[in-house]
């Protein structure tokens, strides 16, 4: 038969989310250098290019689903669409790099100078030897083993729980109602799907929540020191990612309560649960080097 279909590919029908998609970041970004620079004092362009980027991508990944719910996520397709996730994680990867490098490069060659509000001090002995030094010379540090320790236990947790889930979803785990809280949220006694996502979503939470106290009570500044700016800005960026994360994974519990997974064919969730387990490594590296080794023997605060 002409224009029969007799390969495992996709092609795509024309599609207006792409340009859409561009243009809505073009207008994310140039707003936010008007906004910044007092162009755009109210950030409108900003906020419009950020409606536009959610409505894109909302819209756009819709029709991921429904394309997969018309068959055409044949095997090949879901090989590649495992293939652009692990190519997306490297290149997350690659992002915390950059951090990791500023961070190494700022301690191991600390350089002897200060600087206040955007003008160089005057350099003297004194202020030198205290900028020469990492972290600066009578900076307190956040006390490594209390709440970064306790937001490590909770990720490794939570790792654990995205991993139940995920076995649970490929042994087709599910059973009948349930008395209590879980049977409030609609969940079986035997479905190790919803409670390992629940379960995660709220380590997730719990670990933002955590972070943005320890944020609040910190005893540097971000700007004029660059232990403040490259810690601030290399846990920060992994903040983000949970707090995107814990976003894919209630988009996915909710879809698991729609029934859009099954046991074959669930690349949604694979690639949440990827995701937050990239999250999980980034974490413990970030652990290890700016809170135990990049604070070591500095003066702790008591906060």
């Amino acid at each position: 038969m002409a224009g029969a279909k007799n390969h495992d590919y996709h092609i795509l029908a024309p599609d207006p989310w792409p340009i859409i998609g561009a243009f809505s970041a073009l207008a994310m970004a140039a707003g936010g250098i008007m906004w910044m620079h007092s162009y755009d004092t109210h950030g409108i362009l900003f906020f419009a290019g950020v409606a536009g980027v959610l409505f894109t991508m909302f819209s756009w990944w819709a029709n991921v689903i429904k394309e997969a719910h018309e068959g055409f996520h044949t095997p090949v397709v879901q090989l590649h669409l495992r293939y652009g996730m692990v190519l997306f994680i490297a290149s997350e990867v690659m992002f915390f790099v950059g951090w990791f490098w500023a961070f190494f490069d700022f301690s191991l060659f600390p350089a002897p100078i200060q600087y206040v509000d955007g003008a160089t001090s005057a350099i003297t002995d004194a202020t030198a030897a205290a900028a020469a030094t990492w972290p600066p010379k009578g900076l307190e540090v956040i006390n490594a083993f209390k709440f970064p320790l306790l937001n490590t236990i909770i990720l490794l947790l939570s790792g654990t729980t995205v991993t139940w889930a995920h076995h649970a979803l490929i042994h087709n785990q599910r059973g009948g109602a349930m008395k209590g809280l879980w049977g409030l949220i609609g969940v079986g006694e035997n479905d190790g799907v919803k409670k390992g996502l629940w379960l995660t979503i709220i380590l997730g939470l719990l670990f933002s929540s955590i972070q943005a106290y320890e944020y609040a009570d910190a005893p540097f500044p971000y700007k004029g020191i660059n232990y403040g700016a490259s810690f601030f800005m290399a846990t920060g960026f992994h903040g983000f990612h949970v707090m995107i994360g814990t976003v894919f994974l209630i988009v996915n519990l909710v879809r698991v309560y729609r029934g859009d997974f099954t046991p074959r064919q669930h690349f949604g969730f694979e690639a949440a649960a990827w995701y937050w387990h990239f999250v999980d490594v980034v974490w413990l590296f970030l652990f290890v080097t700016i809170y135990v080794w990049g604070g070591w023997g500095a003066p702790v605060h008591a906060g």
